[in-house]
């Protein structure tokens, strides 16, 4: 009993992890029915700029180990969420009205440049979180000993989850993304400027994968240029076992995928735990392919 709870709460401290690389996806997705395939990439630069600017700044000496990683997450949240920014006005916005396959080779495109210019700038080589920076400690619940970082990350995902939920379902920001994912061109006839919600779909999509990115470096103490491409692939996975185009579906697929992959790595094989992921995506798109919660997918965000 004891390894099936440390194995819950491992997966869902990994899940929260997915699920904020997921919302990326889903986010585009619902907006503009688009794969952005770059966005593992820029999950990629978030963990890079994370460790650039830890070591460079010295934040948590100067702040403390608390304060030290907020401060840097916010950091990491704005410069990502601003090269989202970036990315949609010259690799998207152009091919607006093209056909969608442009789109799709152009995502491909960006997904490239920026694992190659990850590589170039911080090399090829892996490189490692100063590891003294959060907590070694664990709580105990019910009796059971949990290791504080894992509950840093859980928790730390959940906020940020509930912060997007709230903002997309409680103000107007999230009105207007919401109407502009259900018809654009009644969304325009509303007064809602299109080009400013999707700007700002591709801002907060990255900006929460940037985040997903230090989480992974203070969680596993290792990043590379690749890291991108597999957490993208399971984060997309995430998205349509929850049902893509759907936040709450997003949240809750990434949080079940960590938790599945989690518990197949421990009662049936570690070597598994990829190849246990994957599966769970072909079995969804046979029996689901709308997602757990897709049966808003076309509707709504």
């Amino acid at each position: 009993m004891e390894e099936f709870f440390q194995q819950l709460t491992n997966g869902l401290a990994v899940g929260g992890i997915y699920a904020l690389i997921a919302l990326g996806y889903t986010m585009v997705y619902g907006v503009l029915k688009l794969i952005n395939f770059a966005h593992g990439d820029l999950f990629t630069i978030g963990a890079f700029l994370g460790l650039t600017l830890l070591t460079s700044l010295g934040l948590t000496d100067h702040m403390g180990a608390l304060v030290g990683v907020l401060v840097l997450a916010a950091m990491v949240i704005a410069l990502v969420g601003l090269i989202g920014f970036l990315l949609e006005r010259t690799a998207y916005r152009p091919l607006r009205n093209s056909p969608r396959l442009s789109a799709v080779v152009s995502a491909l495109g960006a997904s490239i440049f920026f694992q190659n210019a990850v590589m170039l700038i911080w090399g090829a080589r892996p490189l490692v979180y100063p590891h003294n920076i959060l907590p070694k400690t664990a709580i105990s619940i019910f009796g059971m000993d949990v290791p504080l970082v894992r509950l840093i990350m859980l928790g730390t995902s959940l906020l940020l989850m509930y912060g997007l939920y709230y903002l997309t379902h409680k103000t107007k920001i999230g009105a207007a993304i919401r109407a502009a994912a259900i018809d654009q061109g009644a969304a325009k006839l509303m007064g809602i400027d299109v080009n400013r919600v999707i700007a700002l779909v591709f801002c907060i999509g990255p900006a929460l994968g940037g985040a997903a990115g230090v989480m992974v470096g203070l969680y596993y103490g290792q990043i590379s240029f690749t890291m991108g491409w597999l957490y993208g692939l399971k984060a997309f996975t995430a998205a349509i076992l929850g049902g893509i185009g759907n936040i709450p579906g997003a949240m809750v697929g990434g949080l079940l995928l960590g938790v599945i992959e989690a518990l197949g790595a421990a009662y049936i094989s570690i070597a598994w735990k990829d190849a246990i992921s994957f599966l769970v995506l072909i079995l969804i798109l046979i029996i689901r392919p709308t997602g757990l919660l897709g049966e808003r997918v076309a509707d709504k965000v």
